[in-house]
């Protein structure tokens, strides 16, 4: 996916300190695979204890149905590392957050993956807030390109990237895409490093092979019998 430039639905999520445990609660860790995870995503903010969806949580309203954007307040994704957090908010539809600040290990997992995390000054990210939470002014623009964010009647704030990642998300690639374009490198490298340590090269192997030779093996006799 192209996420050179998203422009979409941003809901508000005006929360301090919303932690990976709220994000992605434990109960939905208990697959062997990434499937299904939207379904826990923010659980108990967005379902009563019997279930139902609660009527006053904004992704359940209709103005939000199809968010993509989340504004969400400080110290967003903190808490324990689980990167199920970022695979459950990807699964959800969410391709972009814009915070003051995030939990370390989250910003790098999300970045990682392909979740776009903007990083904004307290002061803007509240004018956003107030922006997206209403209904008539909640489409904004992310221009990755020029790293700038774009709102209603004008609204305009500049962010930074990691280069490598701002390339990654210019580019429309994951880190196992960012790693594969450059496979000659690695290959170079790989070829400078063997030559300069021949005796390491596939030492498991070599070992695995010794061994099975030797298992293999018929006993040795000795003279007398």
């Amino acid at each position: 996916m192209n996420q050179a430039r998203i422009e979409a639905v941003a809901a508000p999520l005006p929360y301090s300190n919303l932690d990976t445990d709220q994000i992605m609660p434990k109960q939905f860790l208990r697959i062997i695979d990434k499937a299904g995870l939207d379904r826990g995503l923010l659980y108990d903010l967005r379902f009563d204890e019997t279930g139902a969806p609660r009527p006053d949580f904004v992704l359940n309203q209709p103005a939000w149905r199809d968010v993509a954007i989340l504004v969400a307040g400080p110290n967003f994704g903190c808490g324990s590392s689980r990167e199920h957090a970022v695979w459950g908010l990807q699964q959800f539809g969410i391709r972009a957050i814009i915070a003051s600040s995030y939990g370390e290990i989250f910003y790098f997992n999300a970045l990682n993956n392909g979740l776009l995390l903007i990083t904004l000054e307290p002061a803007e990210v509240d004018a956003l807030l107030r922006q997206v939470g209403d209904p008539a002014s909640n489409r904004i623009a992310i221009d990755v390109a020029d790293c700038t964010v774009h709102g209603a009647d004008g609204w305009r704030a500049a962010f930074t990237l990691p280069e490598r990642h701002r390339r990654m998300f210019a580019e429309g690639q994951d880190m196992v895409g960012a790693t594969l374009a450059r496979l000659a490198d690695v290959e170079a490298f790989e070829a400078e490093h063997w030559a300069r340590h021949p005796w390491m090269k596939n030492v498991a192997a070599r070992m695995r092979s010794r061994l099975d030779g030797a298992a293999s093996a018929p006993p040795v006799r000795d003279a007398a019998s």
